[in-house]
């Protein structure tokens, strides 16, 4: 029974065979909680100092803008350089920047666009920081680990991404927004902490200079992979097609319930696909011992379509009322989103160990950028279909057709990428 646990459970022989690895998940922990704070104080503070929903929807432009721009040159810097040294300038950049936060929180006369350019920086900060915190991972970890690891670290994202915003929502009325920025700061030592301790990790790229030419020198090398490439394009259409975020109001409040019931239905739906994520893997033992890792991607993907197939099915089924059909909806995206942690688990570790070690900076930081935009363009899309749908219930249809098209792109992609569908790592 015990044997059972073990391998039904998350695989933590990453923690144990390193302890570079173990202290930098340790402190993710603590950061990605306080982290939160500032995702959630963020908007909210907008709201507070403009009383406009438009000065809220700004601060996405001006998050995403610096976090596509620079991830990709953050790719192109963890290849040319020290990983350890960029990751202790840009960690110290987080901290600065929230501490600036804070300090613009206490002050009598609040200014949106200092919010808003301290949040465009904090973001920069971020974009250049992640390519290298990933790219370490195959050189303090054994290649066999990789899986777990990743399975890990998504899981303590996607953890914090829960309980963040219930802290913050908790403690805001209490503290305000001061104290909230301040949290973070203090949380951020933690990971400044992790990273003192590593070893040096050099930048395994050639000496010239880093710019534009090195990164399109990285969309080059993508670009001739089709195995690597393939790992994007099957992200790209299970996020484009099949992430119908945007239409979650309009189902919960025509399709679930209508406004006596939708805020709770509402509330529902934004949970289940973080909830789905953590359950996954915290029940990720497995994963270590796959080794197909393309036909679990592709299996992954349309697990995550169907998902969002019986959803939309669930919400156009439920007319109005909520009970079992909110039940089954909300099921099956806690479903897709353990489907797409596996997803996005094995496409990390495909990045890492079928990609040659002088660009594996530059394709995390495309690897930031699909994962950041694809969601975005997924509000545009589906919010755009459900608005030539027109009528009241257009959305739940809209989501349903979606999950369709990527359950039958992944059986097209199994049948035509056969490379990309029996990829097995060396």
């Amino acid at each position: 029974m015990a044997g059972q646990r073990r391998g039904l459970l998350a695989d933590t022989r990453p923690l144990q065979s390193s302890p570079h690895f173990r202290r930098l998940w340790t402190a993710n922990i603590i950061t990605v909680i306080g982290a939160q704070l500032t995702v959630v104080s963020v908007p909210a503070q907008i709201f507070v100092d403009t009383g406009s929903s438009a000065y809220v929807g700004l601060a996405g432009l001006f998050g995403l803008v610096p976090l596509v721009i620079l991830g990709l040159y953050g790719g192109s810097l963890a290849d040319r350089f020290d990983k350890r040294t960029l990751l202790l300038i840009t960690t110290l950049g987080l901290i600065a920047t929230s501490a600036l936060f804070t300090v613009q929180a206490a002050l009598p006369e609040r200014n949106v666009w200092l919010l808003l350019s301290l949040f465009a920086i904090q973001q920069g900060f971020f974009a250049l920081n992640q390519p290298a915190r990933t790219a370490l991972l195959p050189e303090i970890l054994d290649e066999d680990l990789l899986p777990a690891a990743n399975s890990l670290n998504m899981t303590v994202m996607n953890a914090g991404g829960i309980a963040g915003p219930l802290v913050a929502g908790a403690l805001l009325p209490l503290t305000g927004f001061t104290w909230l920025y301040a949290i973070d700061t203090v949380t951020l030592l933690a990971t400044l902490w992790a990273v003192v301790h590593l070893p040096a990790l050099p930048g395994a790229g050639s000496s010239g200079t880093v710019g534009l030419r090195s990164v399109i020198e990285g969309l080059v090398y993508l670009a001739g992979h089709r195995l690597l490439l393939m790992s994007f394009v099957v992200d790209i259409i299970a996020m484009v097609f099949g992430m119908p975020r945007a239409l979650f109001p309009e189902i919960a409040h025509v399709d679930f319930g209508g406004p006596a019931a939708g805020g709770i239905a509402f509330a529902l739906l934004f949970a289940a696909i973080p909830v789905g994520a953590v359950l996954g893997g915290v029940f990720s033992g497995w994963v270590s011992r796959v080794r197909r890792h393309g036909r679990t991607i592709v299996l992954a993907i349309a697990i995550w379509g169907l998902g969002i197939t019986v959803f939309g099915a669930a919400a156009m089924l439920a007319n109005g009322s909520g009970g079992i059909w909110l039940a089954i909806g909300v099921g099956a995206l806690v479903v897709a989103g353990a489907a797409d942690m596996a997803s996005a688990a094995f496409r990390q570790t495909m990045l890492l160990s079928a990609a040659s070690p002088a660009v594996r900076g530059r394709l995390q930081g495309v690897f930031i950028v699909v994962v950041a935009g694809g969601p975005r363009i997924a509000d545009v899309v589906h919010g755009g279909a459900a608005g030539i749908v027109g009528t009241p219930g257009g959305a739940a249809p809209v989501t349903l057709i979606g999950g369709v098209i990527v359950v039958v792109a992944m059986a097209v992609i199994a049948v035509l990428a056969r490379r990309f569908w029996t990829y097995t790592p060396r």
